[in-house]
C-alpha cells in the first residue's frame, strides 16, 4: 500500500492535531487521559523540534558560507545583498503599516482599562532594556567566538561568522578549494539528514498543535478578542493576499504553486512558532520544491531567519496601539511613526537578545512611554499568535528568496 505524499501526511497529522487538542480542551485539564495525552504530547514535539535544532547550526554554518562562495564566483554577491536587504526592510515595512492601520482603525482595547488586569501586571516583572542598551547588546552578540556561537546555537553569530568564512574562501582562490569541498559535502549530509527528521514531521506537528490548542485560556482569548481577530486579520491580510501578490509582481508565480511548494515549512512554523526551528524544512522547502538556486537559498533563508520578520513587526506594532487604547492614551503622529521604527529594530535584533519577544515588545512600549508592565496582558494570548506570526515571517524568507532570485537573474 503506497503512503500518501509527506505533504499530505502532515497536512493530516495538523488536522488531528487540532482536533484531539479540542477534544482534550473540551474534557478539561483534570482529566486523567487529558494529563496523560498532553504528557505524551509533549514528549513527541520537544523531541520533533530538538532533531531539527540539532541540525540548525550545521546547515546555517555550510549553506550560507558555501551560499557566499558560489555568488562571488558568479560576480553576484553585491547585487543578491542589497536586492535582499531591500525586499526584507520593504516586506517589514509594509506589515507594520498594515498592523498599524487596522488596530487605528478598529481600536481594539478601547472598551477595556488596564485595572481590570492589575492582578496579572503586579504578578509580571518586566526585563526593560533602553534602545541604546538594546543597540549595544546587539552589536556585542554579532562577532562572538564562533566556536562558542556554535555550541550555544547563537544563529545571527553563526551567520555573521559564515558569511566573513565564506568571503575568504573566495578571496583565497584554490588554495581553499578543499575546505570549500568539504563544506559542500557538509551541506549536502545536512540536507540528507533533514530529509530523514522530515518523516517524523506529521507526528512531531501533530503532537505539537494537540498541546497548543489544548491549553489555550479560552476566558482570556474571549476579554481579548478584538485583539486577537485584529491580529489575526491583519496577519492573514499580508500573508494570503500581500505577500503573494509581491510574489506574483515580480515572478509571475501563482500562490497556489507557491504554497504547495512551501507547505511543509508553513505547517512546521505554524506548530513549532519558532523561524529557528524550522529553518531546516524552509532550506529544504525552497531549494527543492521552489527550485531556488542554493547559493541564493543558502543566503537568503538563514539571514531571512534572523533578521527578516514581517509578522513579529506586525505584531509588536500592533499590540503597542492595543496597549495606548487599553491606558487611554492617544498617540499622534509622532508617536505612531516612533513606534513603527522601533517595532522594525525590534524585530531586526529580537534573536541576539535572550527572552527576545518579551524584550523586544517591551522597548516597543517603552518608545512612547505606555507602561512596560502591560505586556503581562499579551502573554496568555502571544502563543497563540505566535503560530500566525511565525508562519508569516518564514513565507516571507521563502517569498524574499525567490524575488532575489528573479531580479537578480534579470541583471
Amino acid at each position: 500500500m503506497k503512503l500518501p505524499s509527506l505533504n499530505i501526511q502532515i497536512l493530516l497529522g495538523a488536522i488531528l492535531g487540532v482536533a484531539i487538542g479540542l477534544f482534550f480542551h473540551r474534557l478539561g485539564a483534570e482529566n486523567h487521559v487529558v494529563q496523560n495525552g498532553l504528557y505524551v504530547s509533549g514528549l513527541i514535539g520537544t523531541m520533533f523540534i530538538d532533531l531539527l535544532k540539532m541540525i540548525l547550526i550545521p546547515l546555517v554554518f555550510c549553506s550560507i558560507a558555501v551560499g557566499i562562495a558560489n555568488l562571488r564566483q558568479h560576480q553576484q554577491m553585491h547585487r543578491v545583498w542589497t536586492t535582499t536587504l531591500l525586499f526584507f526592510v520593504s516586506s517589514m515595512a509594509i506589515a507594520i503599516v498594515v498592523g498599524m492601520s487596522a488596530s487605528l482603525y478598529f481600536k481594539p482595547g478601547s472598551g477595556l482599562h488596564l485595572a481590570m488586569f492589575s492582578n496579572a501586571m503586579q504578578s509580571f516583572e518586566a526585563k526593560q532594556l533602553p534602545l541604546p542598551e538594546f543597540f549595544a547588546q546587539f552589536l556585542h552578540g554579532l562577532f562572538v567566538n564562533p566556536f562558542t556561537a556554535l555550541s550555544q546555537g547563537n544563529v545571527l553569530s553563526v551567520v555573521i561568522f559564515a558569511l566573513i568564512l565564506g568571503i575568504s574562501l573566495v578571496m583565497g582562490g584554490e588554495r581553499f578549494k578543499n575546505i570549500l569541498k568539504l563544506l559542500q559535502e557538509g551541506l549536502e549530509i545536512t540536507m540528507l539528514i533533514v530529509g530523514w527528521v522530515m518523516h517524523l514531521a506529521p507526528f512531531g506537528i501533530a503532537a505539537l498543535l494537540i498541546k497548543l490548542v489544548a491549553m489555550q485560556d479560552a476566558t482570556m482569548l474571549a476579554t481579548l478578542a478584538t485583539f486577537v481577530a485584529v491580529v489575526i486579520g491583519t496577519l492573514l491580510l499580508h500573508g494570503v493576499v500581500i505577500l503573494p501578490l509581491i510574489l506574483y509582481l515580480f515572478t509571475g508565480k501563482s500562490p497556489l504553486w507557491f504554497w504547495r511548494g512551501a507547505r511543509e515549512a508553513l505547517v512546521t512554523a505554524f506548530a513549532t512558532s519558532s523561524s529557528s526551528a524550522t529553518l531546516p524544512v524552509t532550506l529544504r522547502c525552497t531549494m527543492q520544491h521552489l527550485h531556488v538556486k542554493p547559493e541564493i537559498a543558502g543566503f537568503v533563508v538563514p539571514l531571512g531567519a534572523t533578521i527578516n520578520m514581517d509578522g513579529t513587526a506586525l505584531y509588536e506594532a500592533a499590540a503597542a496601539l492595543f496597549i495606548a487604547n487599553l491606558a487611554g492614551i492617544e498617540l499622534n503622529l509622532a508617536q505612531q511613526l516612533i513606534v513603527a521604527f522601533t517595532a522594525m529594530i525590534a524585530a531586526i535584533g529580537a534573536p541576539g537578545i535572550p527572552s527576545a519577544g518579551m524584550v523586544t515588545m517591551v522597548m516597543v512600549l517603552q518608545s512612547v512611554g505606555l507602561p512596560a508592565e502591560a505586556i503581562a496582558i499579551l502573554l496568555p494570548v502571544d502563543r497563540l499568535l505566535d503560530t500566525l506570526r511565525t508562519t508569516v515571517n518564514v513565507q516571507g524568507d521563502m517569498i524574499g528568496s525567490l524575488v532575489v532570485q528573479k531580479l537578480v537573474n534579470k541583471s
